[in-house]
């Protein structure tokens, strides 16, 4: 819900509906506790003993019918009471009745929320606003909440949702159906010692006492996977700073839409991790924007195009918020890298044509209203960020205004190539590709410090803080694709030792920003500081059931995104068209394993399976024609059919490459 609140900005937080309340009566003593989330299924168990009797709690997102769903049963009748409620809250007025709690805050969302029991026992009465259910066999309780935020009434948004079916094995079977097309497509199976009734808070424990559990980051990425899909599966706006799992009425940030890092994090496995089906609430919100964006780099800027903000919530609004931060121009170009992530994974013309080509335009627009040459004919940013980090002598507000930052020239770039290519691609536009490629030609180099680090600024600058958490001059390492080994070597080595200065100032002191340093190591080719950064992020930024954590203890999920991405990377990276199997598989992973679905740039579904280290096999089956190269694979592999014919291929230094058509299977193996 988006409430509004007194704030020193006008984000509307995202708060809870209200609370489902189940009071079973039952002995007080209560044995054999167990809790777990399925999430091969998305079931939530709670199971235990109390009197003899034991006790069965189901809870399900349920998929098709988009309601919550609640199961108890019980091996005896049982007698239990069930009501709503909602904590109080100066700012929203409630109306309870039955099972349904009716809201409406001060100057904002109306909602409602709206319990369905199912019940079968011997009787049900209500007292109050509590149902109260006598020897029960079963209780299932199917859960809506309604809001006004779409022109529709709250309650007539509910009625609209109610079960046309009782049945909990065919509602569980037709759940698992629908969740398993959106979860399976990607399937990670490593050889480890099995954990699998082991609780993950006692796992979680003794690793932090020193002992090693590969498995936790296996068990982490698969919940990385699903928190993408509860968070997106029959949702209407992406995930923001808590997915959609937030319990406090003023949480930090407004538990909002962050987009110098956090938003675009929450999407960095989606392409690769076989998750695309996710993507389109992202880009829902981006396009939500668009005509307010436009008005606002008008008059903002006097520029042509779309500027969005740098902070912002669910109603699509390009308006300058979070004051002393909000004077950045490059949200609109960093989010359109996702829509370029979806045309390489993908491959999709008409998406390239319809959505994707169509944004890059208003971002090119506004760039090329918005550089200014200098005296040396180089095209310049100003003002200029690189988000929420200063330098010394910079003023006295939270971040520095400067000219041309590395992270503004990086996306200014990507943003011009994103619509040259896209021009190019489907033949259109020449002149405004040309003009696009000349601009590119006259940003400014990007330099390299005293200390052989990339300059976060356009001089060297001495940093406020050195052990800043936010990496924004390296996204051209990762997520970005700018910096290569083989085409910008300085650079690449520059990148390097400026994460090596960062940590060395105790960077990485976030959840998201540990992951992100995972990101890079894994990027950089170096599995065991990638695995050791993984290994912190969950030993020192997760609850104990997995969930990310900003300092103090603030739940934030980029950096269970963040983490799931830095696995991918370890396993497959595809940078300019070319595709490296294995870059950076960590010690502890190397007896064996698969990976099956990955996806990779180019419009590849790869399965990737290994001994020891070594790749054994991958299969690669292509969407488009072309041709497939392979890095550092030359005299390493053998490529074939699924029958064993070979496949004729060619190499050049330590590449592979080989002809590929459309729907056609390719076995990749190792040469002994």
């Amino acid at each position: 819900l988006a409430g509004k609140r007194e704030s020193s900005n006008r984000v509307d937080p995202y708060q809870p509906a209200g609370d489902l309340r189940l009071a079973v009566a039952h002995a007080p003593q209560v044995t054999d506790y167990r809790r777990q989330l399925d999430l091969r299924t998305g079931l939530i168990t709670i199971q235990y003993k109390a009197g003899g009797v034991e006790y069965r709690r189901e809870i399900l997102a349920h998929l098709r019918s988009d309601l919550l769903l609640v199961r108890l049963t019980a091996s005896e009748p049982f007698d239990a009471r069930i009501w709503l409620e909602r904590t109080a809250d100066e700012h929203c007025m409630v109306r309870r009745e039955h099972l349904v709690l009716d809201g409406i805050f001060t100057g904002g969302t109306a909602f409602r929320v709206q319990a369905r029991p199912y019940v079968r026992g011997e009787d049900a009465s209500w007292d109050e606003d509590a149902l109260h259910v006598r020897a029960a066999h079963e209780i299932l309780l199917d859960i809506d909440i309604g809001t006004s935020a779409t022109g529709q009434s709250p309650a007539e948004e509910c009625r609209h949702q109610a079960l046309e079916e009782t049945d909990w094995d065919d509602l569980l079977r037709q759940h698992v159906h629908d969740y398993t097309e959106l979860y399976g497509g990607m399937d990670l199976d490593v050889a480890l010692q099995d954990h699998e009734e082991t609780p993950t808070d006692v796992r979680l424990a003794a690793m932090r006492e020193g002992t090693p559990d590969p498995g936790l980051s296996l068990l982490y990425f698969q919940l990385g996977r699903y928190l993408m899909v509860s968070s997106t599966a029959t949702a209407q706006l992406p995930p923001n700073l808590q997915g959609k799992w937030n319990e406090d009425l003023a949480p930090p940030w407004q538990c909002d839409y962050h987009h110098d890092v956090n938003l675009q994090m929450n999407y960095w496995p989606v392409e690769a991790g076989h998750l695309q089906a996710s993507a389109r609430l992202l880009f829902d919100h981006i396009e939500r924007f668009v005509p307010h964006a436009r008005k606002a780099a008008r008059d903002l800027y006097g520029c042509e195009g779309i500027w969005l903000p740098i902070q912002s919530d669910v109603w699509g609004r390009a308006t300058p918020e979070s004051h002393g931060w909000a004077v950045w121009i490059g949200a609109a170009a960093w989010l359109g890298q996702h829509y370029w992530w979806h045309w390489e994974y993908g491959q999709d013309l008409e998406f390239l044509r319809e959505r994707a080509y169509p944004y890059f335009r208003e971002v090119a627009a506004f760039y090329e209203s918005y550089l200014i040459e200098d005296a040396q004919g180089a095209l310049q940013i100003v003002p200029s960020q690189s988000p929420e980090n200063r330098f010394v002598g910079g003023g006295d507000l939270p971040v520095t205004l400067c000219v041309s930052a590395t992270m503004d020239v990086l996306l200014a770039e990507a943003a011009l190539e994103y619509a040259r290519r896209s021009a190019l691609i489907l033949e259109v536009d020449d002149e405004d590709r040309q003009r696009w490629e000349a601009l590119i030609e006259r940003l400014p180099e990007l330099k390299v410090g005293s200390g052989g680090q990339l300059l976060e600024w356009n001089e060297e600058f001495e940093e406020v803080e050195p052990g800043h958490r936010h990496y924004s001059h390296l996204i051209g390492l990762y997520p970005g694709d700018r910096l290569d080994p083989e085409v910008t070597p300085q650079l690449w080595q520059a990148a390097r030792v400026s994460i090596e200065q960062r940590l060395a100032h105790e960077g990485g002191h976030t959840g998201w920003s540990r992951s992100w340093t995972a990101c890079f190591y894994a990027r950089l080719g170096e599995p065991e500081p990638a695995w050791d950064h993984l290994q912190h992020l969950i030993g020192d930024f997760a609850t104990d059931s997995l969930l990310d954590l900003h300092p103090p203890r603030i739940f934030q999920i980029e950096g269970n995104f963040g983490g799931t991405a830095a696995i991918l990377e370890m396993l497959l990276q595809s940078y300019r068209g070319e595709l490296h199997l294995l870059p950076a598989l960590p010690a502890a992973w190397a007896r064996g394993g698969r990976a099956r679905g990955m996806r990779a740039r180019g419009g590849y579904d790869i399965d990737i399976e290994w001994e020891e280290g070594r790749l054994s096999r991958a299969e690669i089956r292509p969407h488009v024609s072309g041709e497939c190269t392979l890095l550092h694979a030359a005299h390493q592999y053998h490529v074939h059919t699924p029958e064993g014919t070979a496949v004729a291929c060619r190499i050049e230094g330590h590449r592979l490459h080989f002809d590929v058509t459309d729907r056609d299977v390719y076995v990749i193996t190792s040469i002994n």
